[in-house]
C-alpha cells in the first residue's frame, strides 16, 4: 500500500498518521517533559546521624515511631535528589538494603522539610550560607568560664543564630571550677536565656534532664570541654561514633558533626565540630527581633531601614517607647543586634 506523508513530508507507509508520530524537541515556546520522581511505596523513614565522605549514616524508625534504638545503615543519596544538601539531624526515607549489615548501601530518595536549621557563614563576608544542625530543638552553647576564657561575642553570635533559626538556646557553662559562674551568666539574664553550669565536678542530672527528650546540638570553641561533655552525657561516645558512620573506621573525629544517641533512647545530642568563627552574613536586623513576641508587634511602628539600635543610629526607633521588662529585653537584645548590623555592613 502507498504511504501517506504526514507533518514536514515524513513518509509513513503502511498505517494513518496520528499526533503520536509528532515528536517535539526542547526549544523555543516548548517545555521538555520532566520525570516523575518514583514513588518509593517501599521506602523507611529515619533520621541523619553521621556523613562521611558522600556517605550518610542513618538511624531508622522503629515501631513506635522514632530513632531510638532503630537500625544503622549506610546510605548514597538517590540521583533524583541530585544535590539536594542532607546534614545531620535531617529526616530521610530510604529505600534498598536496610538490614544494616556490614558493606551494604541503602539509599536516601526524600529529604523532610526542616523544622529548625542552625545555619552560618564563614565570617561576616561569605554569602554562603552552611546548614550546619537540622531539626534540633534546643542548642547548647558550650562555653568556658577559663582557660580558655569566655568570649562573650561569640555566644551572642551563636545566640541569633538559634533565635532565627527556630531552636531552643541553652548557655552551658564548664569549668566551673576555675571561675565563679554568676558573673557571666548575668550578661544574659534579660534575654531569660537558661543556663547549665556542667563542670567536670558538677552534678550531671541538671543537663541530662534538659536533653531528654529532645534532639540537641552543641557547639562550641575548641578546649572549652564540649567533648568532655558528651562522654559524660553519652559514655561509650567513642565507640557509638563508629557505630553510627560505618565508614568512620571507628574514629572520633572533631571536622564532622554526629548524632549520639542518649542511654535508654532518652534523646539524641549532635556533637558539632569546634568552631572557630560564626558568621551571619545573611541574617537581617528583624530577623531576630522578630523571634521575641513581645518586640514583634513593636517594629512595625519604625521607619523602614531601621536597624533598631535606637539612638543616635536609630532615632526614631519604636522599641525605645517599652517600658518595664520589655525595655531590658530591648537593651538585651540590642547587643545581639550589634553583631547582625556590624555583618550587613561588612
Amino acid at each position: 500500500m502507498a504511504g501517506h506523508r504526514g507533518p514536514g513530508g515524513t513518509v509513513l507507509s503502511g498505517r494513518q498518521f496520528d499526533e503520536s508520530d509528532v515528536r517535539i524537541r526542547p526549544g523555543k515556546g516548548t517545555r521538555p517533559r520532566t520525570k516523575t520522581r518514583p514513588a518509593h511505596d517501599d521506602a523507611l523513614e529515619g533520621m541523619v546521624v553521621s556523613v562521611d565522605r558522600g556517605r550518610w549514616g542513618c538511624v531508622l524508625d522503629g515501631p513506635d515511631g522514632t530513632s531510638a534504638g532503630g537500625i544503622r545503615v549506610v546510605c548514597m543519596r538517590a540521583r533524583e535528589l541530585g544535590r539536594t544538601p542532607i546534614v545531620v539531624g535531617d529526616r530521610v526515607s530510604v529505600v534498598g538494603d536496610m538490614t544494616g549489615t556490614v558493606d551494604t548501601l541503602a539509599r536516601i530518595v526524600k529529604v523532610e522539610k526542616r523544622s529548625t536549621v542552625l545555619r552560618r557563614t564563614a565570617d561576616d563576608t561569605d554569602p554562603y550560607e552552611r546548614v550546619v544542625v537540622a531539626n534540633a530543638s534546643q542548642l547548647l552553647i558550650v562555653t568556658a568560664l577559663a582557660d580558655p576564657p569566655p568570649r562573650t561575642g561569640f555566644v551572642e553570635r551563636a545566640l541569633v543564630a538559634a533565635y532565627v533559626g527556630g531552636l531552643q538556646p541553652i548557655l552551658c557553662l564548664t569549668k566551673s571550677d576555675l571561675a565563679d559562674a554568676d558573673e557571666f551568666r548575668a550578661a544574659f539574664v534579660d534575654l531569660e536565656l537558661p543556663v547549665l553550669v556542667a563542670g567536670r565536678d558538677d552534678p550531671l542530672d541538671p543537663v541530662l534532664e534538659t536533653l531528654t527528650g529532645h534532639v540537641s546540638a552543641l557547639i562550641g570553641h575548641s578546649g572549652v570541654g564540649k567533648s568532655t561533655l558528651v562522654n559524660r552525657v553519652v559514655p561509650d561516645a567513642y565507640r557509638a561514633v563508629g557505630v553510627v558512620s560505618g565508614v568512620g573506621k571507628g574514629r572520633h573525629t572533631s571536622t564532622q558533626s554526629v548524632a549520639l544517641e542518649l542511654p535508654g533512647g532518652a534523646g539524641w545530642v549532635i556533637d558539632t565540630p569546634g568552631i572557630r568563627s560564626f558568621g551571619l552574613a545573611n541574617v537581617a536586623p528583624d530577623d531576630l527581633v522578630n523571634t521575641f513576641v513581645d518586640l514583634r508587634d513593636a517594629i512595625e511602628e519604625c521607619p523602614r531601614g531601621c536597624t533598631h539600635l535606637g539612638p543616635p543610629t536609630d532615632p526614631e526607633c519604636a522599641l525605645d517607647a517599652l517600658t518595664g521588662q520589655a525595655a531590658r529585653r530591648v537593651e538585651a537584645v540590642r547587643v545581639l543586634l550589634r553583631a547582625v548590623v556590624h555583618t550587613e555592613n561588612g
